[in-house]
């Protein structure tokens, strides 16, 4: 870290499924513009190294402060949400704890639904992001690197990911379980990020029996999608129309307001809602519809129990590999840490070898230097590394053996 960072600590703030639920995690979800200009905003003051999370199941900030106070307040700027709502839901680590954390999220084992690998591009893209805002040092590039290699071990070695049940998998079930092949239904997606894709191939796949249309406010991406999967595509000006001739709707855009509104919905006819979209994007008023039936992402974690089940037999071995990736993180950090610190410690035991040598040399003139040097430096290369396998133990207060080091061969100060 650079010296502006001494006083500083990484922090991952936030909230997710397991306190917040739907609605509160709507008021502290964070458009892609928002996210942008947070990102933006903690440079000017002087936060250098930051990464957001946003996604339908959980919010977060994470990066070097001198306060977690200073990301909350930026996530609350930036959101609907308060930070006396905030204090209610939250969770905060530190340190190394913030960094298994970042590792445990892209094992999938923090996943609403477990062992969901959606979670995985979702990290992807908040990196991306950060990345091209310039708000990643290398901690977290390395940080990030650990945490998909991790992914990739957990997902080629367990079964924790066997037979998938992301959201968007959970409504293709849901339709299939409550709605007969034998009485196709009307099926419109409305909305194509990445969960609303998801959602569409997975209609085109499972769901054959069904007429599904979808439907983007880019009609090129709609366009594409249909044509690659084999689909219907409607325009974008049509929404309404659509939404009254559908027998199921699937929402997943990533509106700041709802954009099914009650208006479109007709008395007569029954229809199934899925609101897959964070905020939710359904009018709350639909609810009070007698002839509709409104889901949200809450509702369909709830359709993988025995799913869920086998899955939660994986986790010993999935911990293991989280444990062998944080070990692997420490060992680089700890490496990071103390390289400037052995470097110098080498100089400053050369410069005795070679003080030792001149002086010896003045009163033994048969003195063999070169033979006694190769000798010296063979030994204060063991010196170095013995005390480099010291720093690197997991068991070692690093800063501590260096301070004691400075204070020993009065090395000059070094950065850790």
């Amino acid at each position: 870290m650079t010296k502006n960072s001494d006083c500083k600590k990484f922090y991952v703030i936030g909230l997710n499924y397991q306190k917040a639920d739907v609605v509160t995690r709507s008021n502290f979800s964070l458009s892609k513009e928002n996210q942008k200009q947070l990102l933006s905003e903690a440079k000017k003051i002087n936060i250098k190294s930051v990464v957001i999370l946003s996604t339908c199941n959980r919010i977060e900030i994470m990066g070097f402060a001198k306060h977690p106070f200073q990301l909350i307040s930026l996530l609350c700027k930036y959101s609907k949400g308060t930070v006396e709502e905030f204090a209610k839901v939250s969770y905060v680590y530190k340190n190394s704890d913030a960094a298994e954390h970042v590792i445990r999220i892209a094992t999938g084992i923090e996943s609403q639904i477990l062992g969901d690998y959606e979670i995985v591009g979702q990290l992807k893209d908040a990196f991306a992001m950060a990345k091209e805002a310039d708000t990643v040092n290398a901690y977290l590039e390395r940080l990030f690197n650990v945490a998909l290699h991790a992914s990739k071990e957990t997902k080629n070695k367990t079964s924790i990911s066997s037979g998938t049940t992301t959201v968007s998998y959970a409504a293709i079930q849901y339709i299939k379980e409550n709605y007969s092949k034998k009485n196709p239904q009307n099926i419109l997606v409305y909305g194509l990020g990445d969960i609303g894709q998801s959602t569409a191939r997975s209609c085109a796949k499972y769901l054959k029996a069904h007429h599904i249309t979808v439907i983007n406010r880019t009609g090129s991406v709609a366009k594409e999608l249909a044509e690659e999967v084999c689909l219907e595509v409607a325009e974008h000006d049509d929404l309404s129309e659509q939404v009254r001739f559908s027998d199921i709707v699937i929402v997943a855009t990533g509106a700041s307001n709802p954009t099914v509104t009650s208006d479109m919905i007709s008395e007569e006819k029954k229809k199934l809602i899925i609101d897959l979209s964070i905020p939710r994007n359904a009018d709350p008023e639909i609810n009070d519809k007698e002839n509709v039936k409104v889901i949200d992402v809450d509702v369909l974690s709830k359709k993988t129990k025995k799913t869920l089940e086998e899955r939660k037999q994986q986790i010993p071995q999935v911990e293991k590999i989280i444990k062998k990736y944080k070990s692997e993180f420490y060992e680089w950090l700890m490496f990071r840490r103390s390289t400037p610190a052995i470097n110098s410690l080498k100089k400053s035991l050369e410069v005795i070898q070679q003080d030792a040598i001149s002086s010896h040399s003045k009163k033994h003139q048969d003195m063999d230097a070169e033979l006694i040097e190769d000798v010296t430096s063979q030994m204060i290369n063991k010196i170095v590394s013995k005390f480099a396998m010291h720093l690197k133990s997991e068991n070692t207060q690093a800063n501590q053996s260096i301070k004691v080091m400075k204070d020993v061969f009065n090395l000059e100060a070094t950065e850790h």
